[in-house]
């Protein structure tokens, strides 16, 4: 994958610590769980990334 994935991956990521904080200050536990899961998706997306580019090295 390219850097435009990891981009994406890194965009979600953040975009999920945005959303846990606003959970957190506002008191919604369903927008705080929301962007603990947005920022799992991104760590695991992130982790296959890792995995491939690590495989293409070899």
């Amino acid at each position: 994958m390219g850097i435009g994935d990891k981009i994406r991956n890194k965009a979600q990521e953040l975009q999920g610590k945005a959303k846990q904080k606003q959970g957190e200050h506002t008191g919604d536990d369903s927008k705080r769980a929301e962007g603990s899961s947005d920022q799992s998706k991104a760590n695991l997306k992130q982790a296959g990334e890792k995995a491939k580019d690590a495989f293409k090295k070899k």
